[in-house]
């Protein structure tokens, strides 16, 4: 045990060490010899195959600090449900360090299943700003941001081009190109992830965001959506079912699905993550070469898309502390964070990326998608968001199919999350 030569922090040290790191002040930075050794990091399944090769670059020059990855379902609801078992096994739990949703950060850190980290030790002022705020929770970094997403619209850049048409920036503007140009190349106008599940919270916030308006405010303990924002984003989706620009199927669309309507040419407008304009615009893909990506619009000009992505964290009963943030460093630096980009085609959180001229070259989409981080805003944060999430699809559902109207939706959203809010 080389931290006994440590003089007058040996027995700091040992204390920390047999009380497990359980103090709500426990460090993820002890110095050399401190808390290092293997690592477990668990992640939902890595689709591109891209986190094992990163890995093996840890684990040759860091001999002993060696990580094994462990790969989670692909549904976000399966992997947080495992997380959760996991973290709840105390010092029986596997993971060290774990790849989480965004979403899940003031869940996991009120529970006190993550530690707080030290904001000196990492780079963040080399992120794109607004990240780092899905990584905090009660004004204490608990995560570090690892991938950033952001919403974006997809839009057929030859039918606007024929028409004359420039790509939306306000919903006036893309209601009008989805009610007259889709029917007229035989297209359905706009479709987004409206199947009542994650993507849909998503999809609402977004516009209720847009609208200018908020669903919860500190942290979760006050409810701020009953608004006329609200009402104004709410009735934008609905309307668009109503109408007709948004086809009855979209109400069944997930991310998949909506993109591989788009894909197959069914659609004049998508929202979707940045990766379905890589999937779109692929070989293969019936609209190559016809696809354009701007950020989302809103009412008067520019909308707020959420932010998406992943934090990596560490285990509140983590074996080894200090190999854990020098894992999560080592994932986020600028050599690796290009990896991220360029192997598993997803966004990069090191703002330097985006304006690399070789990388916007192979991923046209990097400004529109800066653009939309930088005026992103998180989902709303709270202990209990899967029961946040799990009414705001309920009832925005209810809202869009016609069974209650937007101002009532907002009204009943509004008592619904203040009950979640009391428990």
């Amino acid at each position: 045990m080389r931290w006994i030569h440590a003089a007058g922090r040996g027995l700091l040290v040992l204390i920390v060490v047999l009380t497990g790191y359980v103090a709500s002040g426990a460090r993820a930075d002890e110095g050399p010899g401190d808390g290092r050794g293997p690592l477990t990091l668990a992640t939902a399944g890595d689709l591109t195959g891209y986190l094992g090769a990163v890995l093996d670059g840890w684990n040759r020059t860091h001999p002993g600090e060696e990580v094994t990855l462990v790969e989670l379902p692909d549904s976000a609801d399966e992997t947080r449900a495992q997380m959760i078992t996991d973290l709840r096994g105390g010092d029986r739990g596997r993971f060290d360090v774990l790849n989480i949703d965004v979403s899940w950060t003031s869940e996991f850190a009120a529970a006190g299943w993550i530690r707080p980290l030290p904001r000196g030790r990492f780079p963040l002022d080399t992120f794109l700003p607004r990240v780092v705020d899905t990584a905090t929770y009660d004004d204490r970094l608990y995560a570090v941001p690892y991938v950033t997403n952001a919403g974006l619209l997809l839009y057929r850049k030859d039918v606007l081009a024929d028409a004359g048409v420039p790509p939306p920036r306000t919903w006036a503007e893309l209601e009008r190109a989805a009610k007259t140009l889709a029917p007229a190349h035989g297209l359905d106008g706009y479709a987004g992830q409206f199947l009542p599940y994650e993507g849909l919270t998503v999809n609402a916030a977004e516009a209720v965001y847009s609208a200018g308006g908020t669903i919860l405010g500190d942290e979760g303990e006050r409810v701020t959506v009953d608004s006329r924002a609200a009402r104004k984003g709410i009735g934008f989706l609905a309307r668009g079912v109503r109408e007709g620009w948004i086809p009855p199927e979209a109400l069944a669309y997930k991310e998949e699905e909506s993109k591989q309507a788009f894909q197959d040419g069914r659609l004049l407008f998508l929202r979707n993550w940045p990766y379905a304009y890589v999937a779109a615009s692929a070989p293969g893909s019936k609209v190559a070469g016809k696809v354009g990506a701007v950020p989302l619009p809103g009412p008067d000009g520019p909308g707020t898309s959420v932010l998406g992505g992943s934090n990596l964290a560490v285990s509140s009963h983590a074996r080894h502390p200090d190999s854990a943030a020098r894992l999560i460093a080592y994932l986020t630096s600028e050599r690796v964070q290009r990896q991220v980009l360029t192997r598993g085609a997803l966004p990069p959180v090191r703002a330097a990326l985006y304006d690399d001229q070789e990388l916007v070259r192979g991923f046209p989409y990097l400004p529109s998608l800066r653009e939309s981080v930088l005026a992103a805003a998180p989902r709303p944060k709270s202990p209990h968001y899967d029961q946040v999430s799990l009414v705001v699809q309920a009832v925005v559902h209810d809202a869009m199919t016609g069974r209650q109207t937007p101002g009532a939706a907002v009204r009943r959203l509004a008592a619904e999350l203040a009950a979640v809010s009391s428990r």
